[in-house]
């Protein structure tokens, strides 16, 4: 059953006088409702369209976090044929809440790493809401440092409100985890790419998505704390929340704007959520072609183009911060 968000009331109230049209025209209760249905139909279609043309950053984040948007997993199943997950890091144990293994994209083998949210209540306490320990990163610095040597390109998939902060993640090394990860990728002599499908938070992010081309879905968001958190912090009150997200600059057209991001990858209209396998096979195509321009290039350019591109970022924010 489809979840509508609060702020698509006005289009969940017209799709529910269709469903209602259709149920009472099967039954054969009702005269021909043909008409009608198709007239409801396009006057919801116009709304969601109108509607999704001018989200502000608040509906965004909504969008982003979608229990219905597709994630990590569904991407790989989408994308990835022959797919072999790997687990563990070697040191402590194994963390769901990064996935990570080896498979082929369009013929060609390649590692894919990212978060996984889960889907329902218990997959999503399965993988930890995406929020990664140590050992997912440290796992994550495994299968690059494999790819790497084996000559495999990198996919990553970001999907995290953020690294996982309980303590028992401090005490084994989450912020040495998250640089490490981070060092690895901008040393990797493979091309990296990476896509933002859901939230892009903060270092949890950051650590898969150091990579040569980065990717972002139209209606995700990317930012170095959650609105809430933002406000929580600024204002001490989460309430403000909506303004925290509309000054932060976290859409994708923001990132664009400011280098953060290479492409924005156009959603069906309604969001990935409405049409989840036309959003993983307008994914499939921005990695396609990313790829494509990445394979001609040696290691040692890889690598010098992947850290021009970061320190060029740096030096653009330093000059916006000035």
């Amino acid at each position: 059953m489809r979840s509508y968000l609060d702020f698509e009331k006005p289009v969940a109230e017209l799709e529910a006088k269709v469903e209602e049209l259709r149920a009472l025209s099967d039954s054969g209760e009702a005269v021909s409702v043909g008409d009608e249905i198709g007239r409801l139909e396009g006057k919801a279609a116009l709304a969601l369209k109108e509607l999704y043309a001018d989200l502000t950053p608040w509906q965004k984040a909504q969008v982003a976090r979608h229990p219905q948007r597709p994630h990590c997993l569904d991407t790989i199943a989408g994308l990835i044929a022959n797919f072999i997950p790997l687990a563990g890091d070697r040191k402590f144990g194994d963390d769901p809440a990064i996935v990570g293994g080896f498979g082929r994209f369009r013929g060609d083998s390649v590692c894919v790493i990212g978060h996984e949210k889960g889907s329902d209540t218990e997959s999503r306490l399965k993988h930890n809401f995406g929020m990664a320990r140590p050992e997912g990163y440290r796992k994550a610095v495994r299968l690059m440092e494999m790819a790497d040597r084996f000559g495999i390109p990198l996919i990553t998939l970001v999907d995290t409100a953020g690294a996982y902060p309980g303590i028992g993640a401090e005490e084994r090394g989450q912020a040495e985890a998250i640089a490490r990860s981070t060092d690895v990728c901008l040393g990797l002599g493979v091309p990296s790419v990476t896509v933002i499908l859901g939230e892009g938070g903060s270092g949890g992010a950051i650590a898969l998505a150091t990579a040569n081309r980065v990717l972002m879905l139209e209606h995700a968001i990317y930012s170095v704390i959650s609105p809430e958190g933002a406000a929580s912090i600024l204002w001490r009150d989460t309430s403000k929340a909506q303004e925290a997200a509309t000054n932060m600059k976290i859409t994708a057209q923001d990132m664009v704007r400011f280098g953060v991001i290479d492409t924005v990858v156009t959603e069906p209209t309604g969001g990935a959520h409405r049409d989840p396998q036309a959003a993983i096979a307008a994914i499939g195509e921005a990695v396609g072609n990313a790829l494509a321009e990445l394979k001609p290039l040696d290691r040692e350019t890889v690598r010098r183009q992947r850290r021009e591109k970061f320190l060029a970022m740096g030096r653009s924010m330093g000059r916006l911060a000035g």
